[in-house]
């Protein structure tokens, strides 16, 4: 499909000028880490695309040479749409998952596209709300970060009090680490975010973020540890310092929507959301049709994880679901030539 892009770009309709004023003056930047399934990859970005943004793919090196083609297939037909340069061989909790986010948040801070904030998703994620909302509600944080960030329970403290062997699988050892090279308490939190254009800034430009970042390298999972952690010191734009007693702004409720195996269940005997409707894979949900109502009810931009191969009506509902609500919320129907 994309020897042809103009045909490619209007098949599969994608959004060609800004929808909105706000949305115009307001260009996002995405860092995508993806490493196989190519349809999802190519829905997923349709679903969050906008010519005013920028998108990096960050493509793991260890994928098969067929996806890394039809990856750069798909980016060659948009201009703000690219690969990143430097491709890591990522593992499952290694500082390989940060270092590939670090490259493509490198590559944005070059380009020509004056973004306000950058995201990051990964190839089985799938947006909730639609760009404008998303705009919307980067607005009216006045240059916050939107990260996860809570004090950690005892076991996760293991994660970098401890030396890992990252070659390979990542394993536990019994040598001891030095304490991290900051003055701040270490935070855990999630892998996602969404940070200022001034935060990515500075994680290149801070001599004491970047020694905390060679000191993360042999931890475990540094990813929900790094990001947290980074968010709760006062020098770094776009934080919010801890407060005893006060989880400021909540960002829980906004990374990502996710149903834990072993968080399902009857809700009226505590469980914190009904049971998977889809597949359960490394005690994650991947989502069924019959999640969709209880997802598009929930205040997370984006939903975690999706799969054709699963319930490809579980996409394709979520794909109509969004496109309604963009063209109607902003009033573009007319322009886009849909009803």
């Amino acid at each position: 499909m994309t020897r042809d892009c103009d045909s490619f770009v209007k098949k599969r309709k994608y959004i060609t000028f800004p929808l909105s004023t706000e949305e115009r003056d307001f260009p996002l930047a995405y860092s995508m880490v993806i490493h196989t399934n190519i349809e999802m990859f190519e829905r997923l970005l349709r679903s969050i695309y906008a010519p005013q943004n920028v998108y990096c793919v960050h493509v793991d090196r260890k994928s098969p040479n067929p996806f890394h083609s039809a990856v750069q297939a798909i980016a060659s037909c948009f201009s703000n749409v690219f690969i990143a340069g430097k491709l890591e061989s990522v593992t499952y909790a290694s500082w390989s998952r940060v270092q590939a986010d670090l490259n493509c948040m490198e590559e944005l801070l070059q380009s020509p596209v004056p973004w306000k904030y950058l995201i990051n998703v990964c190839g089985q994620d799938f947006p909730t709300k639609t760009n404008w909302e998303i705009v919307k509600s980067l607005m009216v944080k006045n240059g916050s970060n939107v990260i996860e960030s809570d004090f950690p329970p005892t076991f996760k403290k293991k994660r970098w009090q401890f030396h890992y062997d990252t070659h390979g699988i990542v394993t536990l050892t019994n040598q001891r680490k030095k304490p991290p090279p900051i003055s701040s308490s270490m935070f855990v939190g999630s892998a996602y975010f969404m940070v200022t254009r001034a935060f990515v800034s500075n994680l290149f430009m801070t001599a004491k973020i970047q020694a905390f970042f060679n000191w993360s390298k042999d931890t475990y999972s540094p990813d929900e540890h790094t990001w947290a952690t980074l968010q709760r010191m006062p020098e770094v734009p776009g934080s919010i310092p801890y407060t005893p007693g006060h989880r400021s702004g909540h960002p829980r409720v906004i990374a990502r929507t996710v149903k834990w195996s072993t968080e399902a269940g009857d809700m009226a005997k505590g469980a914190l959301y009904p049971p998977c409707t889809g597949r359960y894979r490394h005690m994650i949900c991947i989502y069924g049709a019959g999640d969709l109502h209880w997802i598009v009810q929930q205040k997370p931009w984006f939903a975690n994880k999706f799969a054709p191969e699963v319930d490809n009506t579980a996409v394709q509902c979520m794909e109509k679901y969004l496109r309604q609500r963009m063209i109607h919320a902003t009033g573009s129907s007319e322009q886009m030539g849909e009803t």
